[in-house]
């Protein structure tokens, strides 16, 4: 707690934390002891039976955005439980808590709102910044703030994106055991040009357009200061920015602060891991690879960046690495003939002849993969899949847009129009298609195998800056968990329900570049994997006596 003198609530208020709270759980021991005799049916339940009655209950619920309502409810009353029920059923509980769900909470946020989580920062609260966030009852060492403008792929979703930062939160302590206590989600209230959203009677944010220039740049500046000001040594993870701001606030904080941009650095690890997997299925290297990109925002050229970082690392000139990505936007085929492109953009600008959409791209360069970073929904069009089967043996299709209903394909499609040839990776989960008597699995593409590692790593030493390397050395660890088993049957990643060991192994990995880097403010332990066990945060087991 931020108060040294912190004394532990009593009695109700015991009960009303959710940090503390055990429900029915709560031993006679416990009961006694603090307070809570009488306040709870007398029978106690282990932890075990409440997940039977929590899951029976989901179980009965039929519609997801239900489910994730009820699922919300239970995380604001009992952390614990919580907990327990996403990390023992992270397969069926995570699509629920984060995509696709998610997209569908966030539009309907103002309708489902139960109870206030994370703090809300708007354009209004420019000057007091630093006192709002003294409001806040715990010393936060893990922020993941958004400002709405770009949610999954739906567009401006103003403060009604919260439920981002929420969701992104709860995955650090589920998949890699970051304390629940040290995680803070912040909206940032810039305001919104969602039209529906300004005429909605349950929007929970600001009635006013969304503000841009100097205005937003300053209180950015400010959260940035007041946030370390308060919160010496947080770690500020960025969601959801739109990709005008998204890549320069990158660049302005990645030297200054311990920050990274999850749509573009965590996107690019857990990209490049699903791609060196490919490779084990398909042969070869990665410097014989072309990949073709729809879309050219953030997202796109910071997996090319990393794409070309591996190359480069791996002995490669990096203009050569550069000549392996090509981007196609809204104009068509980035080619350097082209005016007006961006910094980025130009970055990856060939010298070639134009062309004016995706298809006349995949006709013209025959790239042995494509990845759809566009929220593009049905984009890699059957003809596209046709034309990239019948120029590789083992074509890569990402389909990488969520939530699912702007995913450039399907699973299913790209197996089928590819004759199960497809090496097939979606930003959203798939199920197992069968096709010519073999079962494939498709497994999501999914920046949870990533940023909790980076961040309980980043944790773990005391970071000081999180850097390439450490996601350069994320994908190679996630991708170093794929089993033979698992490219057999067509998975680029991992079960989830080993995600907890893969983050464990991405967060040495991170530790350890942190300290050869001198980016670590904490001593070097001698067993650096205990050191990172030892502190991770376990729901099976919680007792105040």
């Amino acid at each position: 707690m931020n108060d040294e003198t912190y004394i532990r609530p009593r009695g109700i208020d015991f009960l009303r934390d959710p940090l503390l709270n055990k429900g029915t759980a709560f031993t006679e021991t416990e009961r006694d002891e603090l307070g809570l005799r009488g306040l709870l049916p007398p029978h106690v339940f282990t932890q075990d039976d409440q997940v039977v009655r929590v899951l029976q209950n989901l179980r009965n619920l039929s519609d997801p955005l239900e489910k994730f309502v009820a699922l919300n409810a239970l995380h604001d009353r009992n952390e614990a439980l919580f907990f327990r029920v996403v990390c023992d059923n992270i397969d069926e509980i995570q699509p629920l808590i984060y995509t696709p769900t998610v997209g569908l909470a966030c539009e309907q946020f103002g309708k489902i709102f139960q109870r206030p989580r994370g703090m809300f920062i708007g354009i209004n609260d420019r000057g007091r910044v630093a006192a709002i966030l003294r409001n806040w009852p715990l010393k936060a060492g893990l922020i993941v703030v958004t400002d709405g403008e770009r949610i999954l792929g739906l567009g401006d979703l103003g403060a009604n994106g919260m439920g981002i930062p929420i969701g992104k939160l709860s995955l650090y302590t589920a998949c890699a055991g970051v304390d629940p206590e040290i995680c803070l989600p912040v909206t940032l209230d810039m305001g919104t040009n969602n039209e529906m959203l300004l005429n909605d009677p349950y929007y929970v944010g600001l009635r006013r357009r969304r503000v841009t220039g100097q205005a937003y740049d300053e209180l950015l500046e400010e959260f940035i200061t007041a946030a370390h000001e308060v919160f010496p040594n947080v770690i500020i993870q960025f969601e959801d920015f739109a990709s005008h701001n998204a890549s320069r606030l990158l660049e302005r904080y990645r030297n200054r602060i311990c920050m990274f941009n999850d749509d573009i650095q965590g996107t690019a690890s857990v990209v490049l891991a699903g791609l060196l997997s490919a490779l084990r299925i398909k042969g070869g290297n990665l410097a014989d690879e072309k990949f073709l990109f729809l879309g050219a925002g953030g997202a796109a050229t910071g997996i090319a960046d990393l794409i070309v970082c591996a190359l480069v690392s791996s002995g490669m000139d990096e203009g050569d690495a550069r000549k392996c990505c090509w981007l196609v936007d809204s104009q068509g085929l980035v080619v350097k003939s082209r005016t007006g492109l961006s910094p980025k953009k130009l970055s990856y600008a060939h010298d070639h002849e134009p062309a004016g959409d995706f298809l006349s791209a995949v006709k013209m360069l025959r790239p042995t993969g494509i990845i759809g970073v566009s929220a593009s929904g049905g984009a890699f069009t059957p003809e596209v899949l046709r034309i990239m089967a019948d120029s590789n043996s083992r074509p890569i299709i990402f389909a990488l847009s969520n939530p699912t209903s702007k995913a450039e394909c399907t699973a299913e499609q790209a197996y089928t129009e590819t004759d199960g040839c497809a090496l097939f990776a979606g930003g959203s989960p798939f199920p197992a298609t069968q096709l010519s008597g073999k079962i494939l699995v498709p497994r999501q593409c999914n920046n949870s195998y990533i940023f909790p590692g980076i961040g309980l790593g980043a944790i773990t030493c005391g970071a000081t800056r999180i850097i390439d390397e450490m996601f350069l050395a994320a994908a190679h660890t996630l991708a170093s968990r794929v089993t033979i088993t698992d490219l057999q049957q067509g998975s680029l990643y991992p079960p989830l329900t080993k995600i907890r060991d893969v983050s464990v192994q991405i967060a040495v990995a991170v530790a350890q570049i942190a300290y050869q880097h001198g980016l670590a403010s904490k001593p070097q332990p001698t067993d650096l994997l205990e050191c990172v066990r030892e502190q991770m945060y376990d729901p099976h087991y919680l007792s105040y006596i």
